[in-house]
């Protein structure tokens, strides 16, 4: 299989580093903004053939087509912040390779009720081009990271495996990480972390089918293997966009662990307009505010070796199996020095990537078969489930009830 990576970031450098593993990985391309960066991890990666680098303009898709046909890849693997989506999605469409990403297409609140009802939801603009990607023998495999991703697999295996009749599908996230000498550093990009904390957070209902409610609601403590209680409180995410299209479930919700601190810098940029994507002009040059507040945090990719702790995700259902009620809660806990010393990426990043390698796998040796915009619900979870230990990512079932 040969890959276009557009991003080498912290994640991107850890979906290498986990795929340099596999032999069947002929070539992953190197592509980022930052040639730099990318060099730097070719280096560490060791073989110049097997991972070239390039550079890439992610806003520009005709240069990612140029890169795909090049190279003549199978697949484009989308590692950039998902501002960049639409451009990477319909690069690969237009190269007729196949397509994945971590991350969906963004929202847009609705104008005049944020709160309440959706507006543009996560992934409607790929989903709305899913006949066009199956009639062209296309796959997109949108949300494989690991929230979305590995939880949407649980959801399934749930369904499938664990119940009869599942009443709440929620996907739950903690960690008990800290990052030495920073009084705030985040573990993930900051720019996607904005994105999706202070969006209108999704919830899906049987009778109601999608609806929008104020960030940071619902505030419930959830005692995560591991790790132990930490409150989680909704969130954006694609989880509820994705699961109900193939989970058969009466409600579907994510919350995250973000605590007070977080939450209070998330509201204070937001009350400051630092939130914002579209650029501003400051003293004749144009620029985001969010970029800017990007630019002055460390990068997440190098802060490895100053993080301590252990990070949870994973996916809690309720429901009933043979007439009895039932709760559990299926996670993988990533281990940020066993993560540093087997790939040499910290375990946020690595935790994120390791889905993605796996469904690289599953879709080259046909395990994983399809055309069309997809989520990782739509294909069979057991084979997934089965490759995560020997990924170095095994899973857990923890009986809730």
């Amino acid at each position: 299989m040969k890959v276009l990576l557009v991003g080498v970031g912290g994640v991107g450098e850890a979906i290498a580093s986990i795929a340099k593993e596999r032999p069947w990985v002929e070539q992953i391309v190197l592509a980022d903004y930052n040639l730099k960066r990318a060099e730097e991890v070719a280096a560490r990666l060791g073989d110049p053939k097997r991972f070239p680098v390039e550079f890439v303009d992610a806003s520009k898709q005709e240069t990612i087509e140029e890169l795909a046909r090049k190279y003549g890849v199978d697949l484009i693997m989308n590692s950039v912040d998902p501002v960049f989506n639409k451009q990477i999605f319909d690069a690969a469409y237009n190269a007729g390779v196949h397509y994945m990403d971590m991350a969906m297409t963004l929202s847009e609140p609705h104008p005049e009720h944020p709160h309440e009802l959706p507006g543009i939801k996560l992934g409607d603009y790929q989903f709305e081009k899913a006949r066009a990607w199956q009639e062209k023998g296309l796959l997109a495999l949108v949300g494989i990271g690991v929230e979305p991703g590995m939880a949407d697999v649980f959801a399934r295996y749930a369904q499938d495996h664990l119940f009869d009749e599942i009443d709440e599908i929620g996907i739950r996230d903690g960690a008990n990480i800290e990052i030495e000498g920073y009084e705030f550093a985040p573990n993930f990009s900051i720019w996607t972390t904005i994105e999706e904390c202070l969006n209108p957070p999704v919830i899906w209902e049987q009778d109601k089918g999608w609806y929008t409610t104020a960030p940071f609601s619902e505030p419930e403590v959830f005692d995560f293997p591991e790790i132990g209680p930490v409150e989680v409180v909704n969130v954006e995410h694609e989880e509820v966009l994705l699961v109900p299209r193939w989970v058969k479930a009466k409600r579907v919700t994510f919350k995250y662990g973000l605590g007070d601190q977080f939450i209070g810098v998330l509201k204070t940029l937001h009350m400051l307009g630092l939130d914002k994507k579209e650029k501003i002009n400051v003293k004749g040059v144009e620029v985001a505010p969010r970029d800017v507040v990007a630019a002055c945090l460390p990068d997440p990719a190098h802060l490895g070796d100053k993080m301590k702790g252990k990070t949870c995700a994973g996916t809690w259902v309720k429901g009933k199996k043979d007439g009895k009620e039932r709760e559990v809660y299926l996670y993988q806990v990533a281990d940020n020095e066993e993560c540093m010393r087997r790939w040499g990426c910290q375990a946020v990043v690595a935790q994120t990537a390791f889905s993605a390698v796996i469904a690289w796998d599953l879709v080259k040796h046909g395990t994983w078969q399809g055309t069309g915009v997809l989520g990782p619900e739509a294909f069979p979870p057991e084979p997934f489930m089965e490759k995560m230990a020997d990924y170095g990512f095994p899973y857990g079932i923890k009986e809730m009830s």
